[in-house]
């Protein structure tokens, strides 16, 4: 007596809806955490990091300094973090990765460069030598703001669209997506040839047919 085992195996097209789904959540929320870190960020580097004194004239004078004056980086790399989300789009294959990892990179580079000015001094120390006139003055009473690491929070958002273009930006649209289909434009069908038509008689004539055979 045989016995035959038959193993089940899943057809290619059963995995087509899911891994269409998990395209289009992936694409919607890098859209939403590139698009929601980039603002965040800039935002952020506009507020107050960080406050201080200095004494000028016997009395201690107020000093700030915002997200832009003590570091220009976390703007810069979200406007790149952001250019980078939109080219995503615009690049396929090779491109379409070299692309998201900028994407990555710029979120990365926002988080770090966050972090590191939420400690810095060197923007009050400046101010503080302008308004007393000391080179060598430094600030007093020293605070720092939580906007720094709002910014690093913006960075993150950016990185974590970039890891999702890097893992599924192979099943995302493109902006030409609509004009292909399987890699080439679908030629046009030229329309059917009437032989009742006088130029497609003498064509035949030509051919040595006999047109008039049904």
């Amino acid at each position: 007596m045989i016995v035959e085992y038959v193993t089940a195996v899943p057809h290619p097209r059963s995995e087509a809806p899911g891994s269409a789904r998990a395209g289009r959540m992936s694409l919607a929320v890098a859209l939403l955490c590139g698009a929601l870190g980039a603002a965040v960020a800039l935002l952020s580097t506009r507020q107050r990091w960080s406050e201080g004194t200095v004494t000028v004239a016997g009395g201690p004078f107020p000093l700030i300094a915002k997200g832009s004056d003590v570091t220009g980086v976390p703007a810069a790399l979200a406007i790149v973090g952001l250019a980078a989300l939109v080219a995503v789009f615009a690049v396929r294959r090779a491109g379409r990765f070299m692309v998201a990892a900028l994407l990555a990179l710029s979120g990365a580079g926002t988080v770090a460069a966050a972090l590191l000015g939420a400690s810095d001094s060197s923007a009050l120390d400046e101010k503080a030598a302008q308004a007393s006139g000391d080179t060598s003055a430094t600030v007093q009473a020293l605070t720092h703001t939580a906007w720094p690491y709002v910014a690093a929070v913006g960075g993150a958002l950016i990185l974590l669209a970039g890891l999702l273009a890097l893992r599924y930006g192979r099943l995302w649209p493109g902006m030409s997506g609509r004009y292909e289909r399987g890699g080439a434009p679908r030629p046009r069908r030229s329309p059917a040839a009437d032989p009742d038509r006088p130029e497609e008689l003498w064509k035949a004539l030509d051919r040595g047919e006999d047109p008039t055979r049904s």
